[in-house]
């Protein structure tokens, strides 16, 4: 009998994603995009969630082999990282204006202009997708499509912060329990929201 380890070893296919990162000026700072395939073909912008960059928001769907071959095959993706958020980010200075979701979505149209691009593909989650929806309520005319994936549609209640907390504070203290995915599955996969 061979030895035991505690690692394991898998091959994975690498999907090609070439690919160049660009630092855009903005008039609110300079935000980083991040283009993998043909700029000639349509435009299929994403943002991430809160505290996530495109590498690691999209990095299952772009490591899957059918969806990147997919996705790649039919746009370029320019992958928007909200200031801070970037690969390699600095801490962002207390002297830095904070940027409201709106500035963000205006960096958004400026992130556009910079890349010569009319009309776009959107792609958010979570508070990525609340951006990209301001951005397309104030700028319908650049949108061809959102693809939203659990949106953020109004400001959190105090009782669902509190939900949250206690959900955190449980995952903290006892990790993935069984009270904890009652909890998710009843929060996220029922008819009646909390």
């Amino acid at each position: 009998m061979g030895e035991s380890s505690d690692s394991v070893s898998i091959d994975i296919d690498v999907i090609p994603l070439g690919g160049k990162e660009f630092v855009v000026k903005t008039s609110k700072g300079s935000i980083s995009v991040f283009v993998c395939g043909d700029q000639e073909k349509p435009a299929l912008i994403t943002y991430s969630d809160v505290a996530l960059n495109y590498m690691s928001c999209f990095q299952g769907l772009l490591f899957c082999q059918d969806a990147a071959s997919l996705l790649l095959h039919n746009f370029c993706i320019y992958h928007i990282d909200a200031p801070g958020h970037e690969l390699g980010a600095n801490v962002i200075s207390s002297d830095d204006p904070l940027l409201s979701v709106d500035d963000l979505a205006d960096q958004v149209v400026e992130v556009l202009d910079f890349f010569g691009l009319r009309e776009v593909m959107c792609f958010g989650v979570t508070a990525g997708a609340y951006i990209l929806t301001l951005f397309a309520m104030k700028y319908r005319e650049r949108v061809l499509g959102l693809i939203l994936v659990s949106p953020i549609c109004k400001a959190p209640s105090w009782t669902e912060w509190l939900y949250n907390k206690v959900l955190m504070n449980l995952l903290y203290f006892y990790g993935m329990c069984g009270v904890l995915k009652e909890c998710l599955l009843q929060r996220y996969f029922s008819k009646s929201q909390t």
